[in-house]
């Protein structure tokens, strides 16, 4: 085969896995983990936790924690009175997780297994929560920010990452409309379109979220 040939079928491959990917929501395969734990660029941990802003004592909801990436920063900041749930529909990746708190002795985390779409924990009992690139892998994104806004507590912060070249990448503006029909209101972003935490809320006196078209 000759190396234009060679080229173009390159390229169509990967069109077409992006395709796919971008089309058929899931997330990061066990297997592929290290491209979790590789540098975040523009969405660091410091930027997250900036954002978020965890206190002592608080109780915080991580949805796909992955390897632990952000996890441990967040964790330190809640201390031995707060709780930091890890929430993942891959139990490998909570297994993962927990062995590497088990050896850092970080006894606050505590991991729970499921579907985003249909989160385990009660009305408003939660003071925050976070998800980084992985709003685009739930199969309805909108349903799973509704579940998040029914679990934070009147005022609750939400805080998403986001980082193109992602897969399933939700821009900016798509975040914003979707949160906004979930019931969240802006608060606060940091970054650019290309790499971007946006900060939400939970209103105070929360409307009902928009039921969808």
């Amino acid at each position: 085969m000759r190396p234009r040939t060679l080229a173009l079928a390159a390229t169509a491959g990967t069109l077409g896995a992006a395709y796919w990917w971008r089309t058929h929501p899931s997330p990061c395969p066990y297997w592929q983990r290290f491209w979790l734990a590789a540098p975040h660029p523009g969405i660091t941990r410091d930027r997250l936790v900036e954002l978020l802003d965890p206190r002592p004592g608080e109780r915080i909801l991580e949805v796909g924690p992955g390897t632990g990436y952000y996890s441990f920063d967040v964790a330190d900041r809640l201390g031995s009175e707060g709780r930091l749930e890890l929430f993942d529909i891959q139990q490998q990746m909570l297994d993962h997780v927990v062995a590497i708190a088990a050896e850092r002795e970080v006894t606050n985390m505590t991991p729970t297994q499921g579907d985003a779409q249909s989160l385990p924990f009660a009305d408003a009992s939660l003071d925050a929560a976070f998800m980084v690139t992985v709003l685009g892998e739930i199969p309805d994104p909108e349903a799973g920010l509704r579940e998040l806004a029914r679990v934070l507590k009147p005022g609750g912060r939400l805080v998403i990452g986001e980082l193109f070249g992602d897969p399933h990448y939700v821009s900016p503006g798509s975040m914003r409309a979707s949160a906004g029909r979930a019931g969240f209101e802006a608060d606060g972003k940091s970054g650019n379109p290309l790499a971007f935490f946006a900060r939400f809320a939970r209103p105070s006196r929360p409307s009902r979220p928009s039921r969808p078209s």
